[in-house]
């Protein structure tokens, strides 16, 4: 999570873990090593492509961290698939889950804790259900930040303790962002085309961004959180992390849905539709965009320019936005809820795992942590952690008054204000910055915020696409719109991609320093 529209202890709470695992030795990509984001998957049957991407895993993924584990079960899922007269819009595809979401079988979910290693829960997340209805294969589950980042302010995006540090794949001492950075660096790096994250603030979209794919967080209440290791019961919600658009249309139509057990998506089912059906490459003509000013920059310009000439060369009308002034009053409240959200759902979460655990509270995370400090607590405490147990609960005044300023700020006086007022069909901007280095003494060093925390606490959809490359490092254009316009907002990232033509893919370099592009412009110039 981030908050994206400032840089604070916010911006880096959700979006990065600590790491305390040294650079690997190689440098560029191994010989044979591909990283065909933009490739499809060789035709065949379910056990075909599942056991191509077990390969992929296994040869290219030791230099990225970017997978906690296969799925042992994987042939016999895919065997099942092939076996099946009944075939889903997903079938035989292999797909990758973050590990804060269960899946049925002997893996933990862990949420990269060490507390959580015993968590086999034997159950499927209503999401991942769904996916294996639509004839997905589950091949294993993605690194991420451990407990989604909301344990130090002093962390490193990527890093769990049962994990270890992610990389980027477009360099390796580069940062995944996160928390799904996982999920991100394996899609980027082609080990599969589909992979699932999670986002409360960014977890989904910073990653994409800073990996080079596409991410989608829908409108909260569209897809199940039941079964999902919890941060906010108000802003929570996994979503697809893809190679293209059109996957991530495809898979969050397998994804969504309504469950009883998850009272925000009473509404799933009657708004639910085939997203990969409705998009439109021509959807961008006519439609009126505003360009968030107020939330860009940061090293993005000359990729954003060339991005907003794309859009208003295929008919969109860009409408500026040089400042909201509701922008600063967001971070404060949102962060009192987080807090207390997280107590309370991280709390029922534990007391409800039919695993036997160590810990059953936030409290016993607490106390686990400080008996397993060298492992779990290598380089910075759990500040963040003895914040939100302080907290005194869901019917605490200041936590209500928290929540409806926050949310009202980000949605009714945020971006629901900001289409009203300029006539706008959604919002444009620059996701975040260039990713940066992976830095074990100092935790993240962040040098922008980005444009998702307004659509992320109000629980509105966002979208974003690659849009080019920062010295040779992926940046991304970010979509968002009001409730229930996941579909809009999908079409037009779809047009805008379709219009923009391929990008470069992952080099897997040691640095970004020694590409042939920048080494020279390091040395004396004379």
């Amino acid at each position: 999570m981030t908050n994206g529209l400032r840089v604070s202890a916010l911006a880096t709470l959700l979006l990065s873990a600590c790491a305390t695992v040294p650079p690997p030795a190689p440098a560029a990509p191994a010989p044979g090593v591909e990283a065909p984001a933009a490739a499809p998957l060789p035709v065949g049957t379910a056990e075909r492509q599942a056991t191509l991407a077990a390969e992929r895993i296994r040869r290219i993924d030791p230099q990225l961290g970017s997978v906690i584990a296969l799925d042992p079960t994987y042939l016999d899922q895919a065997r099942r698939v092939d076996a099946s007269a009944s075939k889903g819009p997903l079938t035989g595809q292999p797909i990758l889950i973050k590990d804060n979401i269960e899946v049925a079988g002997p893996l933990p979910t862990t949420a990269g804790s060490l507390a959580l290693a015993g968590n086999v829960t034997n159950r499927d997340a209503p999401l991942v259900a769904r996916l294996r209805a639509a004839g997905a294969v589950i091949v294993g589950k993605t690194n991420l930040s451990e407990w989604a980042n909301i344990r130090s302010s002093n962390s490193i995006s990527g890093w769990s303790a049962v994990g270890g540090q992610t990389r980027n794949p477009y360099a390796l001492d580069r940062n995944p962002c996160g928390s799904s950075s996982g999920s991100g660096a394996a899609v980027a790096a082609g080990l599969t085309r589909m992979a699932v994250g999670t986002e409360t603030d960014g977890s989904i979209t910073c990653p994409a961004a800073v990996n080079g794919i596409v991410g989608f967080k829908p409108t909260v209440g569209l897809v199940s959180r039941t079964h999902i290791i919890p941060i906010s019961e108000s802003q929570d919600t996994a979503g697809p992390m893809t190679a293209t658009v059109r996957e991530a249309a495809l898979l969050l139509t397998a994804m969504a849905g309504s469950d009883p057990a998850d009272a925000a998506t009473r509404e799933a089912d009657a708004r639910k539709q085939d997203y990969a059906a409705s998009l439109d490459p021509q959807a961008l003509r006519g439609k009126r965009l505003g360009v968030m000013r107020f939330a860009s920059g940061f090293g993005t310009d000359p990729a954003f320019e060339a991005a907003l000439g794309v859009l208003k060369a295929q008919g969109a009308e860009l409408v500026e936005i040089k400042e909201f002034k509701n922008n600063d009053k967001i971070g404060e409240p949102e962060f009192q809820v987080l807090l207390t959200e997280f107590k309370a759902g991280l709390n029922a979460y534990l007391r409800s795992s039919p695993a036997a655990l160590p810990v059953r509270s936030l409290a016993d995370v607490i106390a686990f942590n400080k008996a397993n400090a060298a492992k779990e607590m290598p380089l910075f405490g759990q500040d963040i952690f003895e914040q939100a147990e302080a907290t005194k609960g869901l019917d605490d005044p200041s936590y209500r008054k928290a929540r409806e300023t926050s949310r009202r700020y980000a949605g009714a006086e945020g971006i629901d204000l900001l289409l009203k007022r300029h006539k706008l069909d959604a919002l444009v901007g620059p996701t975040m910055p260039p990713s940066w280095k992976i830095d074990a003494v100092n935790g993240d060093q962040i040098s922008g915020g980005g444009a998702g925390s307004l659509a992320a606490v109000a629980g509105y959809p966002h979208l974003t696409v690659p849009m080019g490359q920062i010295k040779g490092l992926p940046v991304g254009l970010s979509f968002m719109g009001p409730k229930w316009s996941d579909a809009l907002i999908l079409s037009l990232g779809y047009a805008y991609e379709q219009a923009r033509g391929p990008l470069p893919e992952p080099r897997f370099l040691r640095s970004i320093e020694e590409s042939p592009e920048l080494a020279p412009a390091l040395q004396p110039q004379r």
